[in-house]
């Protein structure tokens, strides 16, 4: 049998902790903290008090639970004349950004100083946020782009989302989710130093928009899209123009039914010898026309002569003074 004198030990050793914590102060603080976008962290407390504050705690967890971090690696600003991030003053609320693990969140229009050397940053994004439309758009000095946790299947929209990064050199997307994304027009467009791309998890079985998609990635030599599905896309015009690295693609798997326009698709991949369209069809396609201009003649001819389902149409090149040969 227990000695009162414990049990006394441990009332006492209860109320104490109750004294200390004051529940009701715990969760307008809890609750204060939620209404500021903070986390905050529940070290140690027993059951009792633990019990008592499920209720609230339920919600909070909820609302962590929603939150998605991005992280960044940058090289130092010596130039910035524009916003670094690129979010609309309207969404400014739903987005947290620190520089350099600075516990202070930054709220200056996440503009950075011309003496500013940033070498991190990390962005924590609103549930309320299911459009990441432009969200890196001309970020001129991001290296690279480490979405470390992304839990997130509500985000229907990432056109022109990395659009215009010319030092962007590599994008992890281990836990990216695209499986409710409709739109990835310009999506990579103009990141000219990417020479690699692992989109092995992309889910695009939603999207209906790959226009100008990986335009101008000019250092790109190798893309495995093996695992995309354009069953609702309408429209892959200039998807790959001025890709003029790379040597080889495999499009095999695209189901071209849907697609109308896939004019410029290939204009200016002046290095491409290997391109399997053995799936493709344009007879359901509006604009098919500059579809390989640029591409070399050999390429073209062996095109032409495999797949008798592509117009002649997408082979007349408006540059070019060999279209009678096609």
């Amino acid at each position: 049998m227990e000695s009162s004198s414990n049990t006394s030990k441990d009332r006492n050793k209860s109320n104490s902790c109750l004294v200390n914590i004051k529940s009701d102060y715990f969760l307008q603080k809890l609750y204060d903290n939620i209404s500021k976008k903070k986390k905050f962290e529940i070290v140690k407390c027993n059951k009792k008090i633990q019990n008592r504050l499920n209720l609230g705690l339920k919600d909070y967890k909820e609302y962590c639970e929603t939150f998605t971090q991005i992280e960044m690696e940058i090289i130092p600003i010596k130039d910035i004349y524009s916003k670094f991030i690129n979010i609309d003053n309207n969404d400014e609320l739903y987005y947290h950004i620190y520089f350099n693990d600075n516990k202070q969140e930054i709220n200056n229009k996440y503009e950075i100083k011309e003496e500013d050397i940033v070498t991190k940053i990390k962005i924590i994004i609103d549930y309320q946020i299911i459009s990441f439309e432009y969200l890196f758009k001309e970020c001129r000095c991001i290296e690279s782009i480490n979405f470390k946790k992304f839990y997130r299947n509500n985000i229907n929209n990432m056109s022109s989302m990395f659009s215009g990064c010319p030092s962007l050199k590599e994008i992890n997307f281990s836990n990216f989710n695209t499986s409710n994304v409709t739109d990835m027009g310009y999506m990579f467009s103009f990141c000219s130093s990417l020479k690699e791309l692992n989109l092995s998890n992309f889910n695009t079985s939603k999207v209906d928009n790959m226009i100008c998609m990986f335009s101008y990635c000019s250092s790109l030599k190798e893309l495995n899209l093996s695992n995309f599905n354009t069953n609702n896309v309408t429209n892959i015009s200039n998807m790959f123009s001025g890709c003029i690295s790379l040597k080889k693609l495999n499009l095999s798997n695209f189901n071209t039914k849907n697609i109308i326009n896939m004019s410029y698709m290939f204009s200016g991949c002046s290095s491409l010898l290997e391109l399997n369209l053995s799936n493709f069809n344009t007879n359901n396609a509006k604009y098919i026309s500059n579809m390989f201009s640029g591409c070399c003649k050999d390429l073209k001819k062996k095109i032409l002569s495999e797949n008798q389902n592509i117009k002649e149409e997408a082979f007349y090149d408006e540059e070019s003074d060999d279209n009678d040969n096609y």
